[in-house]
Protein backbone atom coordinates (compact mmCIF):
# COMPACT_ATOMS: atom_id res chain seq x y z
CA UNK A 1 0.00 0.00 0.00
CA UNK A 2 1.37 3.43 -0.90
CA UNK A 3 1.60 6.43 1.40
CA UNK A 4 -1.23 8.13 -0.51
CA UNK A 5 -3.49 5.05 -0.35
CA UNK A 6 -2.99 4.86 3.42
CA UNK A 7 -3.55 8.63 3.70
CA UNK A 8 -6.91 8.35 1.91
CA UNK A 9 -8.09 5.78 4.45
CA UNK A 10 -6.72 7.87 7.34
CA UNK A 11 -8.58 10.94 6.01
CA UNK A 12 -11.81 8.94 5.97
CA UNK A 13 -11.20 7.80 9.56
CA UNK A 14 -10.57 11.39 10.69
CA UNK A 15 -13.73 12.58 8.96
CA UNK A 16 -15.74 9.79 10.61
CA UNK A 17 -14.30 10.35 14.08
CA UNK A 18 -14.73 14.13 13.97
CA UNK A 19 -18.03 13.88 12.05
CA UNK A 20 -16.88 16.41 9.45
CA UNK A 21 -16.95 15.40 5.79
CA UNK A 22 -15.02 18.55 4.82
CA UNK A 23 -12.16 18.07 7.29
CA UNK A 24 -8.81 18.63 5.57
CA UNK A 25 -6.09 16.27 6.75
CA UNK A 26 -2.54 16.13 5.38
CA UNK A 27 0.91 14.94 6.47
CA UNK A 28 1.55 17.97 8.67
CA UNK A 29 -1.85 17.96 10.43
CA UNK A 30 -1.55 17.64 14.20
CA UNK A 31 -3.77 17.98 17.25
CA UNK A 32 -3.44 21.77 17.36
CA UNK A 33 -4.94 21.99 13.84
CA UNK A 34 -8.25 20.33 14.78
CA UNK A 35 -10.26 22.02 17.51
CA UNK A 36 -11.95 18.86 18.85
CA UNK A 37 -8.81 16.70 18.86
CA UNK A 38 -8.38 15.97 22.54
CA UNK A 39 -7.01 12.92 24.37
CA UNK A 40 -10.28 11.00 24.08
CA UNK A 41 -10.54 11.63 20.33
CA UNK A 42 -6.89 10.64 20.00
CA UNK A 43 -7.65 7.23 21.53
CA UNK A 44 -10.67 6.87 19.24
CA UNK A 45 -8.48 7.66 16.21
CA UNK A 46 -5.82 5.13 17.23
CA UNK A 47 -8.34 2.36 17.88
CA UNK A 48 -10.14 3.10 14.60
CA UNK A 49 -6.87 2.87 12.68
CA UNK A 50 -5.92 -0.36 14.42
CA UNK A 51 -9.26 -1.88 13.41
CA UNK A 52 -9.19 -0.54 9.84
CA UNK A 53 -5.64 -1.73 9.13
CA UNK A 54 -5.84 -4.84 11.34
CA UNK A 55 -2.75 -4.00 13.39
CA UNK A 56 -1.72 -2.96 16.90
CA UNK A 57 0.26 0.06 17.95
CA UNK A 58 2.64 0.17 20.88
CA UNK A 59 1.84 3.04 23.26
CA UNK A 60 5.43 4.31 23.01
CA UNK A 61 5.12 4.46 19.20
CA UNK A 62 1.89 6.44 19.35
CA UNK A 63 3.24 8.88 21.94
CA UNK A 64 6.19 9.77 19.67
CA UNK A 65 3.99 10.77 16.71
CA UNK A 66 4.10 14.48 15.89
CA UNK A 67 1.63 14.58 13.00
CA UNK A 68 -0.59 12.57 10.66
CA UNK A 69 2.26 11.93 8.21
CA UNK A 70 4.19 10.12 10.93
CA UNK A 71 1.08 8.06 11.71
CA UNK A 72 0.79 7.09 8.04
CA UNK A 73 4.49 6.12 8.00
CA UNK A 74 3.99 4.02 11.14
CA UNK A 75 1.00 2.24 9.57
CA UNK A 76 3.02 1.60 6.40
CA UNK A 77 5.86 0.08 8.43
CA UNK A 78 3.42 -2.37 10.05
CA UNK A 79 1.64 -3.50 6.88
Amino acid sequence: MTHEEIMEIVRRIFRDVFDDENLEVNDSTNSSDIEDWDSLEHITLVVSMEKEFNLKFDLKEVNKLANVGEMVDLIASKL
